[in-house]
């Protein structure tokens, strides 16, 4: 059974004992996604910070968005109420790219992965959904015992599996991956032998497992599959893609182009 799974706007009052997140953001305005939340957001809807909640500190490696520690995010889940079995709901306005950020992590360390909003937030308000501003009163649970971050690599991880063979795709949209612009990082162009997958493309497409099976065609079939971005979310997009066509085991190169540019 698949750890990616998306639910339509008509279906979340379905899942009882349910927390729900409001995963919107901004790289160009960090503070813009707890702006758009306070001024309307899905009932019973919690904020999670994609650089407050779902990254830790920035060093001199590990990229912009480096993962935060395993006790730090079980902690910020259980002030949520959400434990290792909790039924989460996630959503943002961007093509699930930072929902997907939650749903990685949360798989990778081990709690039930929570569904995605097909469609996001958008989705929501086109079909007249409920809106309200009013904060909810979050319930804590007990934080479970962490472990670690399952599934993903740093530079030398990702070095040992190119050494393997593995299939190393960047998520970054084209002219990024073919090192003609870079807006955010100090270094342009793409990992050497990567392939481009854009995380856009994915997100534009529908929710149907065929459609999205359709998508990856032959890179379904390779032994080993890693995937970057510029800083390790967006391509979490594609991950939750490949969950969703049968391959659960593809592996995040958690500091993605950012890290790897600190290295050379």
């Amino acid at each position: 059974m698949t750890t990616a799974k998306l639910i339509n706007s008509d279906n979340i009052e379905s899942i009882t004992n349910c927390v729900i997140f409001d995963c919107r953001f901004s790289l160009a305005d960090p503070d813009q996604g707890r702006v758009d939340y306070l001024a309307g957001h899905i009932p019973r809807a919690q904020y999670i910070d994609l650089g407050k909640d779902l990254s830790g500190p920035i060093a001199r490696h590990g990229g912009r968005h480096p993962l935060p520690s395993p006790a730090d995010f079980a902690a910020t889940l259980a002030s949520y109420g959400v434990g290792p079995q909790t039924n989460v709901i996630a959503y943002d306005d961007h093509g699930l790219a930072y929902a997907a950020r939650l749903w990685w992590m949360m798989r990778s360390l081990g709690f039930k992965p929570p569904w995605l909003l097909n469609g996001g937030y958008r989705a929501w308000i086109a079909g007249e959904g409920q809106v309200e501003t009013a904060i909810p009163v979050a319930e804590p649970c007990s934080a479970c015992e962490s472990s670690t971050f399952d599934g993903w690599c740093d530079i030398e991880g990702l070095r040992m599996l190119q050494g393997e063979g593995a299939l190393v795709i960047d998520s970054r949209e084209e002219r990024r991956y073919q090192g003609l612009e870079e807006p955010i990082d100090p270094i342009a162009g793409h990992i050497p032998g990567a392939i481009n997958c854009p995380w856009l493309n994915v997100a534009a497409l529908s929710g149907d497992v065929d459609t999205q099976r359709a998508n990856w065609g032959d890179i379904l079939e390779a032994d080993k599959i890693v995937v970057y971005c510029g800083s390790g979310v967006t391509a979490c997009v594609n991950l939750f893609s490949l969950a969703m066509s049968g391959r659960d085991d593809a592996v995040l190169y958690a500091g993605s182009w950012s890290d790897w540019c600190s290295h050379l």
